[in-house]
C-alpha cells in the first residue's frame, strides 16, 4: 500500500542532507559547548556559527536568537516574561491562535489578573484590524500576540502592518511564526515585531528544537533556572546536533524557497480543482485567494454521521491528513479555529486540513481523491 503524507502543517519529513549533517555532529563534535577544552571549544564554535547563520537569514543579530526546545517553550517564555518583566497589564490576542498561546494566556490571566482582549475574526479567518486599533486606543501597557499564518486554515496576518500599528500605540508585538518560518522571507529590520518563534520540525528539520527572536533591548528573565547557557536565558546543555540540523534545514528551505513554493502552490491548485470537480457542495474554509500556499482546509459535503470515521478510513488506506491541528486531532470536539468562522450547519460536517510539502506529487492527490470518493 502506497502511503501518502499530506499533514505537513503538523510536522515534516526531515531532509536527507539534514540527517547527514546531524549524524556528523553526533559522531565527531560531541563536546559540551560549555566545556573549556578543545572538544567543548569546537562545539561552541559550531553553536555560534549556527546562531549567526540563522540571524543572517532574518536580518537580525546573533544576540537576538535564543535556542529553545521549540515554539511551545518559546511562546510560554515570551508571554510570561511580557507580564512579569515587561509589566504589561493586558494581552490582545485572537480566539484562533494555537493552544500554546491561548492556554498560556489563560493561565497568566488567572495568575496575574491581567486583562485579555480578543480581536474579532472575520468570516474568512483574518483578524479585524480596525477592531485591533480600537482596542489599542485604550492607554494600557499591552502585548499583542497574533500568529503570522494560522496552522489550521492558513489565513495570513500582515505582520508588518500590525507591527507598525503596535509601535504607534507603544504596544509590544509577539507573533507565533511557526507555520511561516522557512516558507516565506521575514526581514526583521523591516518588520517591527518584538518576538517571533520557530520549531525546526515544521521546515524539514528535527523535532525538539527551535528558537526565539527577542528584539535587542528587551530584557527578559529565563523561564526556568540551572545554568548560564544561551546568555543565561535558557539553561541546559544545548542540543548541538539538533541546532545544526535546524540551521541546515533552514538554509536549504530558503535556498530553494521559490522553486519549492511554486511546486507546492501548483499542487494546492490541482487539489482544489480535483476536489471541486468530484465533490459538489465542497467549501474552502477561509479565503481561497489569501490563505498560505501550503495549507488547504475544506469542508466536505458529507453527512454528520461520517465525520468521526473519515480520518480513520483515510488512515486505513495510508492517507495522512488532519481534522485540525495535530495537538487536538484525536479529539472529536470541533476545532476552536473552525468554530470561529463556520456556521452551525457546516461545523457539523467533516473538515479536512490538507497541508503540502515539496515531497508531495499529483499522484498523492489522486490517491486522496480516490479514497474520499469511496467514502
Amino acid at each position: 500500500m502506497k502511503k501518502v503524507y499530506l499533514d505537513n502543517a503538523a510536522t515534516t519529513q526531515i531532509r536527507p542532507e539534514v540527517i547527514n549533517e546531524m549524524v556528523k555532529i553526533m559522531s565527531e563534535d560531541y563536546g559540551n559547548p560549555s566545556s573549556t577544552h578543545s572538544f567543548g571549544r569546537s562545539s561552541k564554535s559550531i553553536l555560534e556559527l549556527s546562531r549567526k547563520t540563522i540571524a543572517k537569514l532574518f536580518n537580525a543579530t546573533s544576540q537576538e536568537i535564543i535556542f529553545t526546545s521549540g515554539a511551545t517553550e518559546a511562546n510560554n517564555w515570551i508571554l510570561k516574561s511580557a507580564v512579569t518583566d515587561l509589566k504589561v497589564q493586558r494581552i490582545i490576542t485572537s480566539k484562533i491562535e494555537h493552544h500554546a498561546v491561548l492556554h498560556t494566556i489563560e493561565i497568566l490571566a488567572s495568575t496575574y489578573s491581567i486583562k485579555v482582549d480578543y480581536v474579532k475574526i472575520k468570516p474568512d479567518g483574518t483578524a479585524d484590524i480596525n477592531h485591533l486599533v480600537e482596542l489599542l486606543s485604550d492607554n494600557v501597557p499591552t502585548l499583542v500576540s497574533l500568529m503570522h499564518v494560522n496552522n489550521e486554515i492558513g489565513s495570513i496576518l500582515d505582520i508588518e502592518e500590525i507591527g507598525k500599528i503596535c509601535k504607534q500605540h507603544q504596544a509590544y508585538f509577539h507573533s507565533d511564526t511557526v507555520q511561516s518560518i522557512g516558507k516565506t522571507t521575514i526581514d526583521l529590520q523591516q518588520i517591527p515585531v518584538d518576538f517571533i518563534v520557530a520549531s525546526a520540525h515544521k521546515f524539514h528539520g528535527p523535532k525538539g528544537v527551535g528558537f526565539a527572536f527577542i528584539r535587542k533591548g528587551l530584557l527578559l528573565h529565563p523561564l526556568f533556572y540551572g545554568g548560564e547557557q544561551e546568555k543565561g536565558l535558557r539553561p541546559g546543555t544545548e542540543s548541538l546536533h539538533n541546532i545544526v540540523g535546524m540551521t541546515k534545514a533552514l538554509e536549504i528551505s530558503y535556498d530553494l524557497l521559490e522553486e519549492e513554493k511554486s511546486h507546492i502552490l501548483n499542487l494546492k491548485n490541482y487539489t482544489i480543482k480535483q476536489l471541486k470537480d468530484n465533490f459538489e457542495g465542497l467549501k474552502i474554509n477561509g479565503n481561497q485567494e489569501k490563505t498560505f500556499y501550503n495549507i488547504l482546509n475544506v469542508c466536505m459535503p458529507f453527512s454528520e454521521a461520517k465525520t468521526s470515521m473519515i480520518l480513520f478510513n483515510l488512515d486505513m488506506k495510508g492517507i495522512a491528513v488532519s481534522r485540525g491541528s495535530a495537538c487536538q486531532s484525536g479529539s472529536l470536539k470541533p476545532s476552536h479555529v473552525l468554530a470561529e468562522i463556520l456556521n452551525d450547519e457546516d461545523i457539523k460536517k467533516p473538515s479536512l486540513r490538507i497541508s503540502f510539502s515539496h515531497f508531495n506529487s499529483t499522484e498523492d492527490i489522486d490517491a486522496l481523491i480516490d479514497v474520499l470518493k469511496g467514502i
